[in-house]
């Protein structure tokens, strides 16, 4: 949104949620490029981009945003890192780069501390930020299309997200399934590539099996991933029955299921 000075502010996201320690806290630094002269600025006003463009892409780098404050020669910057080590590669590799060694003299005022992800329901903010993250984690767009079909047709029953000071860094949606009893499909878990192997997908499925209750929770994927949240192998009529079917709770052996139309487009 833009206000009366001519600038554009983003809202504000949504950092509220149920912690999710992990061994490995997110890095994160908050703080000012400070230019004291004009040959400065216009150094800043050259370099950064491809400084923020580079940073972006490397792989432990969450949130990169760097922008100009209402004072010409002020430039506030907010990074996000999967852990110390992606942190001190990127300090690596910006020392070596033409805006580290041009960028010097610059007054650096930073503050970092240490995050550990919180878990809340999707907002409507996030719908963007998800995409990206399904894309990124998955390496296709195929899941997130799953979770944009299911939003629009009304099959979005639960929908949750891991997030480091609103930046969304995993995923994982339940959606109605037809059978004997009320039950639940699990779309696959999503997790940034940066920060998989670290608990943040059993944490999401273990909450995402609170909010079902008691009513059966279906998933289809590697057998070896769902068993550490309890899932079994499901003996249930179903286009995916055989080994990436697994099932929390109980329904009738054999009997037939059936998954929200946007899974068949999968």
């Amino acid at each position: 949104m833009s206000c009366a000075c001519g600038h554009h502010h983003p809202a504000p996201a949504d950092v509220s949620g149920r912690p999710v320690p992990l061994a490995r806290p997110l890095v994160a630094l908050h703080g000012r490029l400070i230019c004291t002269d004009m040959s400065q600025m216009l150094t800043a006003l050259d370099l950064l981009p491809d400084h923020r463009a580079l940073s972006r892409a490397e792989p432990g780098c969450l949130r990169f945003d760097v922008e100009q404050s209402e004072d010409p020669m002020v430039w506030t910057l907010t990074e996000l890192f999967a852990d110390d080590a992606a942190f001190a590669a990127h300090q690596t590799r910006t020392t070596a780069s033409p805006w580290g060694q041009a960028s010097r003299a610059l007054t650096r005022d930073f503050h970092r501390h240490e995050v550990q992800p919180l878990i809340r329901s999707e907002a409507p903010g996030d719908h963007e930020a998800l995409d990206r993250l399904l894309t990124l984690a998955f390496g296709r767009p195929d899941e997130a299309r799953l979770l944009r079909r299911l939003r629009a047709d009304g099959d979005l029953a639960v929908s949750l997200l891991a997030h480091a000071e609103g930046v969304p860094i995993a995923h994982v949606a339940l959606s109605p399934l037809q059978a004997d009893r009320p039950a639940l499909a699990l779309t696959p878990i999503a997790v940034h590539p940066a920060l998989q192997r670290r608990g943040l997908g059993r944490a999401l499925t273990a909450a995402a099996l609170a909010a079902a209750g008691d009513r059966p929770v279906v998933a289809l994927g590697d057998p070896g991933l769902y068993a550490g949240c309890g899932f079994l192998p499901a003996d249930l009529a179903s286009p995916w029955s055989g080994p990436a079917l697994q099932i929390h709770g109980a329904l009738p052996p054999g009997s037939r299921i059936t998954h929200a139309p946007a899974f068949h487009e999968l």
